[in-house]
């Protein structure tokens, strides 16, 4: 018999959750194999199994917390046999599924044990308040899983017979309202946005930018830049150069505050904010001052499809120095971004849009895009965050000396 026990997964994080099994009881499983995903405050993490065997008992269900050290698993070894032994609990279950049905008792909950069902299933049941004795399943076993609580929530409620004094909680149940759990990574996301707004004195400074030349010359490289480099030329290299370039001027936007001592750091390893379906992470471009516009387009490609494919690794979401959001992709034309983690700057990017524009005495219609530099007044004076985000937009306005100079 061997033990899956959640491994040590990083410094800063001790305690993850199941967020699915990929092997179920009875299932064989070979030395090295996946067996579980876990989900943490930053990263989904595959934990493998040791041993070669078969899956005996789940320790924990989809959706528990589970700490570092913690065993979730049991693996035996696959002695030949055409069926593994089942685990207790589920060879309790079918032992009293086969036998003769007892007289109905008072408890319901007595009936929801004896009813076979997936742990997930179980777990799900309880939280939405179901019984799982009055769940039809598929499974022509009359094992109960996921699929088939959920299909009994949304399945139309049958009407209650009319009582003198209905509890007020029977209207929560109405249909009116989905109560949906948040995922681990939700929670962190929420709980560190507020511990940010609450322990930083943060302030937000804006202005705009004419892309107008940004924009043309991305247009006459666009083609030979993808031949050249098989990626194609974007936005955020531009905006990457610029902000390294403001942040070698402006040295205290690149820091960090520990206490009553403000560490200055000489590295530019900058975070771009990738939207997923889990939530938003913000994984770095490492060294962003020594790469290219080719090698920052594809470190942010490369970084992308691993946010969405769930790769990303506890080193690619770690250490970074200041971070840039891009709302523009949503449609959004202003907003204050909140700084990400312990970092005291943040560069929000907004949509582009056309507006009349003073050009000398003439007016124009440019390209125009708000930026704003959300900031801890802490560390940062107005002086410092106003001539950053300047220095920022006098670079963009004149592109060709950001790709002469990388």
């Amino acid at each position: 018999m061997a033990e899956i026990i959640v491994p040590e997964l990083a410094e800063s994080i001790t305690e993850g959750t199941i967020s699915q099994w990929l092997k179920q009881p009875g299932d064989t499983v070979e030395r090295g194999e996946f067996i579980v995903e876990l989900e943490t405050d930053k990263v989904n993490v595959e934990i493998i199994s040791e041993e070669a065997g078969i899956v005996q008992q789940h320790l924990a269900a989809e959706g528990d917390t589970v700490e570092v050290g913690q065993v979730i698993a049991i693996v035996g070894a696959d002695s030949g046999a055409a069926t593994p032994a089942a685990p207790a609990a589920v060879a309790k279950e079918e032992a009293v599924a086969d036998a003769p049905t007892p007289a109905p008792v008072a408890e319901e909950s007595n009936d929801s044990e004896r009813t076979i069902a997936s742990p997930a299933a179980r777990k799900l049941a309880r939280e939405k308040g179901i019984d799982l004795a009055a769940i039809s399943p598929v499974d022509p076993m009359g094992r109960v899983r996921v699929q088939d609580v959920e299909a009994h929530t949304s399945a139309p409620k049958a009407q209650p017979a009319a009582k003198s004094a209905a509890p007020v909680v029977a209207a929560q149940d109405d249909g009116r309202v989905t109560r949906e759990k948040m995922t681990r990574r939700r929670q962190t996301i929420a709980k560190r946005l507020l511990e940010v707004r609450q322990s930083t004195a943060m302030l937000t400074t804006f202005n705009e930018i004419d892309m107008t030349n940004v924009m043309a010359l991305r247009s006459r490289k666009k083609d030979q830049f993808f031949e050249q480099n098989d990626v194609r030329l974007g936005f955020m290299s531009f905006f990457t150069k610029a902000v390294v370039a403001a942040l070698k001027k402006y040295p205290y936007v690149n820091s960090e505050l520990d206490g009553d001592e403000i560490l200055l750091k000489n590295f530019y390893d900058i975070g771009v904010a990738i939207s997923t379906d889990g939530g938003l992470v913000v994984p770095n471009v490492i060294d962003a001052d020594r790469k290219n516009f080719a090698e920052i387009e594809a470190s942010i490609v490369e970084l992308a499809t691993k946010a969405r494919d769930n790769k990303l690794t506890i080193a690619d979401m770690t250490g970074g120095s200041f971070t840039i959001t891009n709302g523009g992709v949503f449609g959004s034309l202003m907003s204050t971004p909140i700084m990400n983690g312990s970092q005291v700057g943040i560069l929000g990017m907004h949509t582009i849009q056309k507006r009349p524009v003073a050009i000398g005495d003439n007016v124009e219609i440019r390209p125009m895009m708000y930026v704003a530099l959300s900031y801890d007044h802490r560390v940062i004076d107005g002086k410092d965050s106003v001539g950053f985000l300047k220095m920022v937009k006098e670079l963009l306005e004149n592109p060709e000396d950001l790709l002469l100079g990388s």
